[in-house]
């Protein structure tokens, strides 16, 4: 079997079509078109199906295809090992964390992860959104979601929980909440995901309800939002590690609300990458760093 027209198959799937796959390779159009071409008749077989702006495998094209990505995986990992020897970790990481999640938990990690390895060089984007995973700029990307997408391959890395809490001074002030209904009477302070799901349904002894709680400070900064329950300007509705530290040394206080109010916001950490692309022992080494650091 020609190797290299293998290898052309994987870019061309990859691509989703032959201009685009042509462009990456630098090579026309047309000598793309030839050689896979010359590639099915030696096979005896259709490998794409063509359509005016889309090519999609068929199933044994998808079937080489997965054998062409083994292929090339296998001669990364060869030439990766054979450079590596007798030398430290190096090279380059992409990694996309949440901006919140991100910047207050993983900060560290990342930064302790680096002073373990010098020589490695990480590219830390802080965003919610995983088309930069799935457009291939980016190795990995940790993601907090209820349920992870199918077609990537995911870590758990745990459950998110949702705290209410405030200043001893505005507790002291105001008294404190003994339930979700009872926030409707105080200022709160949440993102805008937690005021939309507070707005429109929460849990109530198995079934449902409206809550229609309109929250006084929302912002998608969890740095702001932190600051602005810190102030004492309201009750914050916020993950548990928006406010771990807080808590811990008293500077807030959280509500014992009733058991399992709080559920319905829960959500979970997962790592994301996509299953079929090629990982390098740097970024292999960073995922399983970082799920040691989320194991319980």
């Amino acid at each position: 079997m020609d190797v290299q027209a293998l290898g052309l198959l994987v870019d061309i799937i990859e691509a989703g079509n032959l201009s685009k796959a042509a462009a990456k390779l630098g090579m026309s159009r047309a000598n793309v078109s030839q050689r896979i071409n010359r590639f099915e008749r030696e096979l005896g077989a259709q490998l794409l199906m063509r359509t005016t702006r889309q090519l999609e495998p068929t199933d044994i094209g998808r079937k080489l295809y997965e054998h062409g990505l083994a292929v090339r995986h296998e001669v990364k990992a060869a030439s990766e090992a054979v450079s590596s020897l007798g030398k430290s970790l190096r090279g380059m990481v992409r990694l996309s964390v949440p901006s919140g999640y991100g910047q207050l938990r993983m900060s560290g990690w990342l930064a302790s992860f680096m002073q373990r390895h010098p020589e490695i060089t990480l590219h830390v984007i802080f965003d919610n959104d995983i088309e930069e995973l799935v457009k291939g700029s980016v190795d990995f990307a940790v993601r907090v979601m209820a349920e992870p997408p199918a077609h990537l391959a995911a870590h758990a890395l745990g459950r998110v929980r949702y705290v209410a809490c405030a200043t001893p001074a505005f507790i002291a002030q105001n008294g404190r909440p003994a339930s979700l209904d009872d926030l409707k009477q105080l200022p709160l302070i949440t993102s805008p995901q937690t005021s939309e799901r507070l707005s429109t349904a929460g849990t109530h002894e198995g079934g449902h309800r409206y809550l229609r709680i309109k929250p006084r400070l929302i912002s998608t900064n969890f740095h702001f939002l932190r600051d602005a329950i810190a102030q004492g300007l309201g009750v914050g509705l916020v993950p548990d590690y928006m406010v771990e530290s807080s808590l811990a040394q008293g500077e807030l206080q959280a509500f014992a609300l009733k058991k399992g109010e709080l559920d319905f916001l829960s959500t979970q950490k997962f790592l994301l990458y996509v299953p079929s692309r090629f990982q390098t022992q740097a970024v292999r080494t960073l995922i399983d760093f970082l799920v040691e650091k989320e194991r319980p």
